[in-house]
């Protein structure tokens, strides 16, 4: 099946090349991101595979479907970014990729929550300029501490699994909880309960109307004072003005981000050589107790193979005149 890959990296092209070499797909590997004025390069592709911060509104798609595309592969779990009774009207078909490896995304969150608590970041800079000082890098143990999982699916029962490990008292919140969850003795409370009892709160659940800025201003001053707020989800389920004046005022004693609300503007693009023009995330970058990342939790080996495979696989199936296992339902 020819298919028109966009917002392609090296990456990209490296493991879908691998992937595809049983299945003998034509893919043609686009670095444009998808969007109104990019939709075009897709013409006479029956397929495009898309990436997190791809355009796929009405108007993209209905210009996708008018170019003949007839399946929208997305080399993501989420699919906030597609409007999918658009693409029902449309009769297009839309897959994602809902488990590649949510070991690669949990382990990130790890990564921040203890980078964060024990100034990794500040005290790698000390030392490149010869700083041994230890002031201001004093952290806590983890053992003892109460972690707040908000979203127990694949990514969220991972973390609450390592957190467990490491002597946390787990708290989460879902409406559908997690039998692994259980099993582990979390325990599940209603989200102002859990805000307010978390020395660290970490969000994993999906973007959706309900929950855009699902932590806002009245959410923050919810939190324990001095609590770490950690998102490897979606950008927009936090605040992020909100956040930074939690952070000015010190209510937020930590902040680590792998996504941002307006992250299709800044990442998976080198940009050291532009002046920042977004000055909310200027500010965010002010502060020395927050760690930004750009969107980096699901980059590792595995998940990378599990990603082109699993994509793959569901154009092969298209391809034979199968619904995917991985379509989603308008």
């Amino acid at each position: 099946m020819r298919v028109a890959v966009f917002s392609s990296k090296p990456y990209d092209v490296t493991f879908l090349t691998a992937a595809n070499r049983a299945r003998g797909h034509d893919l043609l590997f686009l670095e444009p991101r998808l969007a109104r004025e990019t939709a075009a390069l897709a013409s006479g592709r029956p397929a495009i595979c898309a990436f997190v911060n791809d355009q796929l509104d009405a108007e993209v798609l209905t210009r996708l479907a008018a170019e003949g595309t007839r399946l929208v592969a997305l080399r993501s779990a989420g699919f906030n970014n597609v409007d999918l009774p658009a693409a029902s009207r449309l009769a297009l078909t839309v897959t994602r990729v809902p488990a590649y490896s949510p070991h690669a995304v949990a382990e990130h969150t790890i990564a921040l929550i203890l980078a964060l608590n024990r100034k990794v970041h500040r005290a790698w800079a000390r030392i490149r300029e010869g700083n041994f000082s230890l002031d201001g890098l004093l952290g806590f143990d983890l053992v003892g501490r109460t972690a707040g999982v908000v979203g127990t699916g694949k990514i969220g029962a991972a973390v609450a699994r390592i957190l467990t490990g490491f002597g946390c008292r787990v708290l989460a919140f879902d409406p559908l909880p997690s039998p692994e969850c259980l099993a582990l003795g979390t325990s599940y409370v209603p989200l102002p309960d859990l805000l307010a009892a978390s020395d660290i709160v970490s969000l994993h659940c999906p973007l959706t109307p309900e929950t855009r800025y699902l932590v806002d201003g009245a959410a923050l001053a919810r939190m324990k004072p001095g609590a770490m707020l950690i998102n490897t989800g979606r950008g927009a389920l936090v605040d992020t003005k909100a956040v930074i004046e939690a952070l000015k005022s010190g209510r937020l004693g930590h902040l680590g981000l792998d996504v941002y609300e307006e992250e299709a503007a800044l990442f998976f693009e080198d940009r050291s050589w532009r002046i920042l023009q977004d000055d909310v995330f200027a500010r965010l970058l002010t502060f020395p107790n927050v760690i930004v990342t750009g969107h980096q939790g699901f980059f590792t080996a595995e998940a990378l193979a599990a990603i082109a495979d699993t994509t793959l696989q569901a154009v092969t199936e298209f391809e034979q005149g199968r619904i995917p296992a991985t379509a989603i339902q308008a």
